[in-house]
């Protein structure tokens, strides 16, 4: 009879057992390399998706500008010289509270507008502001001011470039200070100037957009 196979020893056992594991593992410098290649994959991707994000943002955030600009002309028109006097926050707030682009909180003059183009969205940071203007000498209240606070580059310059459209001047605060992009009311007139306005912003959260509406 052929004699019955010997069963491996335990020792022979335990090294198959630590071979097996060997095998299956990885080493501290593999976890190490893939780590940092993720880290890196985040820092260069992060920003980047944020302004693909940003970028495409814009035409609909404008788009709720334009409607809001329309349809405050048409109910104000034939009001005197000043129909806008008594505008603020609110109004806008009230007309764009059921936005799924923008953010809404709070109410009346105090209310907040988050345009989620930049900046933290509150204590006036990345937010849409509204007042009250003059324009061309007439008196407080015969135009609107909409001020777009810490907007991001991304958005530079596609906002000013939609919203000129409905405004009489443009207004970007970024690269050099505060810089007219277009002026209708001045003599000459200045036309919008995409070239000037992709110039004037600066990297970063840090752009200020003002729109004058009459």
């Amino acid at each position: 009879m052929q004699a019955a196979k010997s069963s491996p020893s335990i020792q022979q056992r335990h090294r198959y057992v630590r071979g097996e594991l060997t095998q299956l593992g990885f080493s501290l410098i593999e976890v190490s390399i893939v780590t940092a290649i993720i880290m890196l994959i985040a820092i260069i991707g992060i920003p980047a998706i944020q302004g693909y994000v940003i970028e495409n943002k814009v035409p609909r955030v404008a788009e709720e500008i334009q409607r809001f600009v329309a349809r405050i002309k048409a109910n104000t028109h034939g009001f005197g010289s000043t129909p806008y006097a008594g505008i603020h926050n609110g109004t806008l707030a009230s007309a764009l509270r059921g936005s799924s682009v923008v953010s809404v909180s709070g109410e009346g003059a105090m209310a907040n507008i988050a345009h989620g183009l930049g900046g933290a969205g509150s204590g006036g940071r990345g937010v849409v502001q509204i007042d009250a203007h003059s324009s061309a000498g007439a008196g407080r209240g015969s135009a609107f001011l909409i001020t777009f606070t810490d907007v991001n580059e991304a958005a530079c310059p596609a906002l000013a470039s939609i919203l000129q459209r409905v405004a009489e001047s443009v207004t970007i605060s970024g690269r050099a200070g505060a810089t007219q992009v277009k002026n209708s009311t001045q003599v000459p007139p200045l036309p919008y100037n995409p070239i000037l306005a992709d110039a004037q912003c600066s990297a970063g959260d840090s752009n200020t957009f003002q729109f004058v509406i009459r």
